[in-house]
């Protein structure tokens, strides 16, 4: 591999062998770029959404729209990311008409160009994009960055550990003192200290 073409491989942080576009609930967070808080802030554990923490709230109520097979679980917007829940129906089952653009004939390599129609990575790509687009129209900064360049997801195996996620979803704005994504948090040891 040539130096320039190191510079712009990643490796994939996704789950090996699992079609993120079977049905299920999925626990995804999105960060913006090094965890500028751009949202809003926290108050008395409350979180206060800013301008753009409206339209990002707005966004993530309005994946259900362009993405007929999805249902939204507990979520919430933090001045620097996004926790949410999303909860996929059979795929094999099309409801109605999709906003997402169909994905292209397979790259000569024989692997896809993006993610799956109806997955998860289309999904929040999906999300990431409009967001951005209208938080830059509202700003007047065209092509600035909202988001960091990925995602994190969670497959969520069963009915527990689901629940203890909306637990930790719920309880994420009156933990902001100690979250590893809060910028004044200095050791990721004590971030993560109420977790246990």
């Amino acid at each position: 591999m040539k130096p320039a073409q190191a510079q712009y491989t990643r490796r994939s942080i996704r789950l090996k062998g699992h079609d993120y576009s079977q049905p299920g609930a999925y626990f995804v967070t999105v960060c913006t770029p090094d965890r500028a808080c751009l949202f809003g802030e926290l108050a008395d554990g409350e979180m206060r959404l800013n301008p753009a923490g409206q339209l990002v709230e707005l966004g993530w109520c309005a994946i259900p729209d362009h993405f007929p097979l999805a249902r939204l679980d507990s979520f919430v917007v933090m001045p620097n990311h996004v926790h949410g829940i999303i909860v996929l129906s059979n795929v094999g089952a099309t409801v109605g008409a999709t906003h997402a653009s169909p994905l292209r004939d397979p790259a000569p390599t024989g692997r896809p160009r993006g993610p799956q129609r109806h997955s998860i990575g289309a999904i929040v790509g999906s999300f990431k994009s409009a967001v951005t687009k209208n938080i830059n129209a509202s700003r007047g900064t065209p092509g600035a960055p909202v988001w960091q360049r990925n995602y994190y997801e969670h497959v969520v195996r069963d009915e527990g550990s689901l629940n203890r996620i909306r637990q930790y979803i719920l309880d994420n704005p009156a933990q902001w003192a100690m979250d590893r994504d809060n910028p004044l948090v200095v050791a990721a040891e004590e971030a993560d200290a109420w977790r246990r």
